[in-house]
């Protein structure tokens, strides 16, 4: 009889801590919602090439754009340029230009 009882009451907690375990459920974005995201960094961080995504933007790097797609979906496509994060810029040269002679 006692056995009985600790498997129950094994069975019950480890049923509980499965439950507690679970996923919770995360709301996935709306294909509208992505197109329009999408459309929106193409505006803000324009290509170097036409129709090649491997070329890079003219603006910013990999990271500012993801940045700026998950601010975009946060906001529900809602974006003013003010909430654009800046673009990374590259590391300019300090240097001095040469002197032309």
């Amino acid at each position: 009889m006692q056995e009985t009882w600790k498997f129950k009451s094994a069975l019950f907690t480890f049923l509980l801590l499965a439950a507690a375990l679970l996923p919770s459920g995360a709301s996935a974005i709306t294909a509208e919602l992505a197109k329009q995201c999408n459309a929106m960094l193409a505006k803000q961080f324009p290509p170097r090439e036409a129709g090649n995504p491997a070329a890079g933007s003219l603006k910013g790097n990999g990271t500012a754009e993801r940045d700026y797609f998950k601010k975009c979906v946060e906001n529900n496509g809602k974006m003013d340029d003010a909430n654009a994060p800046a673009p990374a810029s590259p590391a300019q040269n300090t240097s001095p230009a040469p002197k032309a002679k």
